[in-house]
């Protein structure tokens, strides 16, 4: 990748960062404000959701910070646009789509297919309890499911 194109997305993930940095430290300033006692069982319930998921959303942000510091790191040792699995070139429409990327279009995908297939045997639904299952100990028991 050339100089020009690699500056562009240096500032791409510097100004993320910051717009991101802003971003946490107005949250932790809110909390901090509506830290107070709420008389009603129900209200402090509600504000205790929503705190909650305040800090969902932050804690993605702050992850987001790392990918995006990770990605300016890679810039910096000449690793940038480089797939982690092919070593192939990936796409600048992918770059600019997702500038933390690590892997190409066609690799994405079958990482993504590969995890589909692994959750289609996991999780114990009606159409998939056939089969065994194994305790944590290492006993195996079989089972099978009948409507």
């Amino acid at each position: 990748m050339d100089t020009d194109k690699l500056e562009y997305f240096r500032n791409l993930l510097q100004h993320e960062i910051a717009e991101l940095s802003i971003g946490q430290g107005k949250a932790i300033t809110e909390m901090i404000v509506e830290a107070e006692r709420l008389p009603d069982e129900i209200d402090h319930a509600s504000r205790q959701l929503d705190r909650n998921f305040e800090l969902r959303i932050r804690e993605r942000e702050r992850n987001l910070i790392a990918k995006v510091e990770e990605a300016l790191l890679r810039i910096n040792n000449g690793t940038y646009g480089i797939c982690d699995d092919c070593g192939e070139d990936i796409s600048e429409k992918r770059l600019i789509a997702r500038p933390v990327t690590t892997f190409c279009i066609n690799c994405k995908t079958k990482q993504e297919q590969a995890e589909k297939r692994g959750i289609a045997r996991g999780p114990a639904t009606r159409s998939n309890l056939k089969g065994s299952f194994q305790y944590r100990q290492g006993s195996v028991a079989e089972f099978d499911h009948a409507d």
